[in-house]
């Protein structure tokens, strides 16, 4: 059995890329790994963080993690006591902090659940920000249970998605949220009217026919008057909301979008080849990184101004005009195991599975 508070399976090699870096972050369920030398010293911590700046700050994939080192890392050293560390933990948030003796071997490692109960976020970030999820989609690519119920009521557990993704943004101060219906919006309406204890604010924004991710924004200009979010209602992102949102402000952008990292192997060697078909160089097996519209998204009010009334448009179609008018559009990156899907059958029981369930569909 693997032992997952062992050195070995939450460390990493400095010489490895952020590619690498990332995906053991995911296999492990960790946003936290120790750095290690080749001798096995401890070297330092990376986070998902550390490697979401140095993405925006243009860094590639396929840099090593001993680039973006920061130095500013928690550790304990041998003469601290439990109390202390406890203390270090809980100013951090840390998921766990290693005991680094003087010659940089690491000697132990507390974790947050050694301290303290599950680990649960809790703030008022986004206190002000209203939220918008998309859920007036047929899910048509989820029949025949899409027959039955609408996407968003799709359970995951003992909850269906839409109100996972509400708890998610709730964690973060938000109590106000807009949800765009449309296919089977009663039954949506209703399954929230018969929760008399909600401690947050619903809208409805009902469209007579779809207008698209974008469109039926559109319908809200008159409600929201600052920065807001808006989501699909068949993902969820498991990251820091507030850092998305500074991020957002301190670019100035007019629109940011989260982006997860997706890797793809060819399992063929790749031939480039140039002049009269002479053979340049080749590949073996390659791997190539891309970043991959998630579905949530930050706005600025001033945008519900510029989408058309009345019409099918996309959000893909609002970015495109933004760029047109100079405007800022960003992108946040997480990692690809921080973004669940459920648009389709193979992602859905990817996403029970992460959350302890199985169903089976022949």
């Amino acid at each position: 059995m693997v032992n997952k508070r062992s050195l070995e399976y939450i460390s990493i090699s400095e010489n490895a890329t952020m590619l690498e870096t990332i995906k053991k972050m995911d296999a492990v369920v960790r946003k936290l790994l120790i750095v290690l030398s080749d001798e096995g010293k401890f070297i330092g911590l990376v986070s998902i963080g550390d490697i979401q700046r140095a993405i925006i700050k243009e860094f590639e994939m396929g840099d090593p993690i001993s680039s973006i080192l920061r130095k500013d890392f928690m550790i304990a050293r041998s003469y601290h006591n439990i109390d202390e560390i406890k203390e270090m933990m809980l100013g951090k948030r840390a998921e766990f902090i290693p005991v680094v003796d003087d010659n940089g071997v690491v000697k132990h490692i507390w974790f947050w659940e050694d301290f303290f109960e599950k680990r649960s976020h809790f703030s008022n970030e986004l206190e002000d920000v209203a939220v918008v999820i998309m859920a007036g989609g047929k899910g048509t690519r989820l029949k025949p249970i899409t027959n039955i119920i609408p996407k968003p009521l799709i359970p995951i557990g003992e909850k269906p998605i839409i109100e996972i993704i509400i708890e998610k943004f709730y964690a973060y101060g938000a109590r106000s949220f807009n949800l765009s219906v449309n296919y089977k919006a009663l039954m949506i309406k209703q399954y929230f009217e018969e929760d008399c204890k909600r401690s947050y604010n619903l809208n409805y924004v009902f469209e007579d026919e779809p207008l698209g991710t974008a469109g039926s924004l559109k319908l809200l200009k008159e409600t929201i008057n600052g920065t807001f979010i808006v989501s699909n209602c068949d993902i969820i992102i498991d990251d820091d909301y507030a850092e998305i949102l500074n991020y957002h402000k301190e670019s100035r952008n007019l629109l940011t979008a989260v982006a997860a990292i997706k890797s793809y192997s060819i399992p063929y060697g790749i031939m480039n080849i140039g002049e009269n078909g002479l053979l340049e160089s080749l590949e073996e097996k390659p791997e190539y990184s891309y970043l991959i519209n998630a579905g949530m998204y930050i706005l600025e009010p001033s945008l519900l101004e510029i989408i058309p009334s009345k019409q099918f448009f996309h959000i893909t179609d609002l970015i495109d005009l933004i760029q047109t008018k100079g405007g800022r559009v960003g992108v946040y990156p997480v990692s690809s195991g921080s973004w669940m899907d459920i648009g389709e059958w193979k992602e859905y029981q990817s996403t029970l599975e992460r959350f302890g369930e199985r169903i089976v569909i022949k």
